[in-house]
């Protein structure tokens, strides 16, 4: 019966297309045969297997990233209807059609809906978002992470740096330096880390340079847009004590 119903039924796309970095964007619309529980990753897959658009003419498939398709890698983010998220979880059935899908505008566009997210990977080498340990011999057991702190620091670890809380980040685009929300929120999960936090200054330094944390303009869309629920704002808001803290210490020269 569920076949019957569905026999015929389409999808209409209008998907923004580009072909090179150079070149300016246009759109072009696509109808895929539905099917139940199909997720936007599934129509783009339709297109690509037959990449006709709606007035008849081949075309070149669309390009996009994908890998997990569990929403946990990242990889295919876009804009879907006017919302930056990740493609593998956005259900047919729960969107408006047509569908309108185009590639994030804070990050550059390699093709189609294939992006260079380099800003946001160069903000966290800045911050240096991870844990400089020489691996070249055995240093034992590390120090242990208190619970209670391991609890609110295993959230902040959720983040796939998917670049949705800089696309909806009113404060990064092409005429700031602002090194945006993921940084700012990895910078607090590794000064809390036992062995990260022997370079909680240096991070904290970074994020009192120009394009740091003073770039925040407390908008607060990151926190709402994130797909994972990090707390970013509260991340942030911890970073702009502990920023203060370590200017007045400074100051007072300790």
């Amino acid at each position: 019966m569920a076949e019957t119903t569905t026999a015929g039924k389409k999808v209409k796309f209008i998907v923004t297309r580009q072909e090179s970095p150079e070149s300016k964007p246009y759109t072009e619309e696509f109808e895929v045969p539905y099917r139940p529980n199909m997720n936007v990753i599934s129509a783009l897959m339709e297109v690509q297997r037959n990449p006709v658009n709606v007035q008849g003419g081949k075309t070149t498939p669309v390009c996009w990233e994908s890998n997990c398709l569990e929403e946990v890698c990242g990889a295919c983010s876009m804009v879907i209807n006017g919302k930056p998220r990740q493609a593998c979880s956005a259900l047919i059935d729960k969107l408006e059609q047509p569908v309108r899908i185009a590639p994030m505008s804070t990050f550059p566009v390699v093709r189609d809906l294939v992006i260079d997210r380099e800003r946001m990977f160069n903000a966290l080498k800045r911050v240096k978002a991870w844990i400089p340990i020489d691996g070249t011999y055995d240093l034992g057991p590390g120090p242990r992470m208190a619970e209670s702190k391991r609890q609110w620091a295993y959230e902040l670890s959720k983040c796939m740096t998917c670049g949705v809380c800089l696309e909806s980040c009113p404060n990064v685009n092409d005429k700031t330096s602002f090194i945006g929300p993921a940084a700012i929120s990895q910078v607090r999960l590794f000064n809390a880390h036992p062995t990260g936090e022997m370079n909680a200054e240096e991070r904290l330094e970074t994020l009192m340079e120009d394009g740091g944390i003073e770039g925040c303009g407390n908008s607060q869309n990151c926190v709402r847009s994130c797909p994972k629920g990090i707390p970013l704002t509260t991340s942030i808001a911890a970073m702009n004590r502990d920023t203060t803290k370590h200017l007045f210490k400074q100051w007072l020269g300790m």
